[in-house]
């Protein structure tokens, strides 16, 4: 088994989301968890298989797209203490519609779906746990659902390098791009055309 210091993470994500978690709860919820890792360029889930774990990421990044006639289309990307899977797979036991691959080396905690129905039954806060994960992730979706539909591709960009910083330093251009739906070319000139604005703001001394 791994070394329960593998699980101090996620512990910390659960005693921030729940904090009157019992350490009795903890035990029992650290009994079936599990260590992965993966290297950068292996998959988690591939289409058409069946995701049997939800993964808690340690370290690392994880990316979720479609292949669409033979190219990426980048749906979301993973990183430290966010979880990861193919929900939709996971939760109706069907097979996968996406894929998800390390970008980096990763680590994983991770809890298979038999082990979480056993936990839903005999943790009083496992139910609390899973629900604030589900409804942060519906809320997560929703934004960037509403955002895709209400926002320029410029402003999409604007958006990505305000809030989510990381992401322009650990995931190449063209990546980026396909998230944004958009080629590698048109990027690079959003990109440019961002820079110069921020360039041209005046600093208030």
């Amino acid at each position: 088994m791994a070394g329960m210091e593998k699980f101090d993470q996620l512990k910390n994500h659960y005693k921030q989301l729940v904090p009157s978690m019992s350490e009795e709860s903890w035990n029992i919820t650290s009994s079936v968890l599990t260590v992965r890792t993966l290297k950068k360029g292996e998959y988690l889930v591939r289409e058409g298989e069946v995701c049997n774990h939800v993964s808690f990421i340690n370290h690392g990044l994880v990316r979720m797209f479609h292949a669409v006639e033979g190219k990426e289309k980048i749906i979301m990307f993973a990183h430290e203490n966010e979880y990861t899977a193919e929900y939709q797979s996971f939760l109706t036991r069907r097979p996968a519609n996406a894929y998800l691959l390390a970008m980096e080396d990763t680590e994983l905690v991770e809890t298979c779906y038999d082990d979480l129905q056993m936990l839903y039954q005999c943790v009083p806060e496992a139910n609390l746990l899973g629900r604030m994960i589900a409804e942060n992730l519906f809320l997560m979706m929703c934004d960037l659902s509403n955002h895709e539909a209400k926002s320029t591709i410029a402003g999409r960009y604007e958006r990505l390098i305000t809030e989510i910083p990381w992401l322009t330093q650990r995931v190449p251009q063209y990546m980026i791009a396909s998230y944004l739906g958009i080629t590698p070319e048109a990027f690079s000139r959003i990109k440019s055309k961002a820079a110069k604005k921020r360039s041209t703001i005046p600093v208030n001394y």
